[in-house]
């Protein structure tokens, strides 16, 4: 009789692998593999960038205005108006990626252990371009290393170039990248940014809220301005939403010196 022909087996099934079946396999490798990667490199404390990965950098910004301007001059459409508005609108948000950049870089500086390729601890950002990709950018520019925690998105998010390439993860499940940015974090700089930005800060202020979070961890709301407008927080403590201390779970900075200096003192002994 012939030999039998072995089958795959179960952890080299890709068709198993990759279906519903598995899926619980999935999440715990998602959770088990940036586990012993951070464990290996001796990675204890991170500090989280959220923000819009749509804020281009000022020269990126100020070259799309010179775009749109020629376009409108030469069709002066309410669709090339519009974009004008638009790229005039981006250089003015521009300013936050150069403040990511610098507050990213004196983090990173301050944190550098001397005569130690070690960090006391590493900026984090979820990898993509925008703010993500500023806080990184800021790290790589003064010599030091950086977290990118990306995820597959359908309109694909490529990491960027700025990631420490031994840092860079790529996941699937939106809620164990959320698990993984915090689960280190010694604190959080929020800046500008859209739903997703909003996601990830109001679930991390419920997390410290409810206890779930019942360590220090201070949250650094990046850009008054813009964030006055967009969400009005004191008017849930005046309407009974939330209690007034829930006031003092975040603060308020408009510069990187500002948010340097409050990150630095707020920060839990490490």
């Amino acid at each position: 009789m012939a030999k039998r022909k072995l089958p795959v087996k179960a952890y080299k099934n890709l068709n198993f692998l990759t279906g519903s079946n598995a899926r619980p396999i999935r999440i715990l490798a998602e959770y088990s593999e940036p586990y012993y990667r951070f464990k290996e490199n001796d990675i204890h404390s991170t500090i989280v960038f959220f923000g819009s990965a749509r804020i281009k950098p000022k020269e990126v910004a100020k070259k799309n205005i010179f775009i749109a301007a020629e376009a409108y001059e030469k069709k002066p459409t309410p669709a090339n108006e519009h974009k004008l508005s638009e790229a005039r609108l981006q250089l003015r948000l521009s300013k936050y990626y150069e403040d990511a950049v610098e507050l990213a870089g004196l983090i990173t500086n301050w944190a550098k252990i001397p005569n130690s390729s070690k960090q006391k601890l590493y900026i984090c950002s979820g990898g993509g371009p925008g703010i993500m990709e500023a806080a990184n950018k800021g790290a790589h520019e003064v010599g030091g290393k950086s977290i990118g925690i990306n995820i597959s998105l359908p309109h694909e998010q490529e990491p960027n170039p700025y990631i420490s390439e031994e840092f860079l993860f790529d996941f699937h499940y939106f809620f164990m990248r959320k698990y993984w940015l915090v689960y280190l974090s010694q604190a959080l700089v929020v800046f500008p940014g859209g739903f997703g930005t909003l996601d990830e800060m109001m679930e991390v202020l419920t997390l410290i809220q409810t206890k779930k979070i019942d360590r220090p961890l201070p949250i650094i709301i990046f850009g008054q301005d813009y964030w006055k407008e967009i969400i009005d927080l004191e008017a849930m403590a005046r309407w009974g939403t939330i209690a007034e201390k829930d006031l003092e779970l975040f603060h308020f900075v408009n510069s990187a010196q500002e948010g340097f200096k409050l990150i630095t003192k707020l920060l839990p002994k490490l």
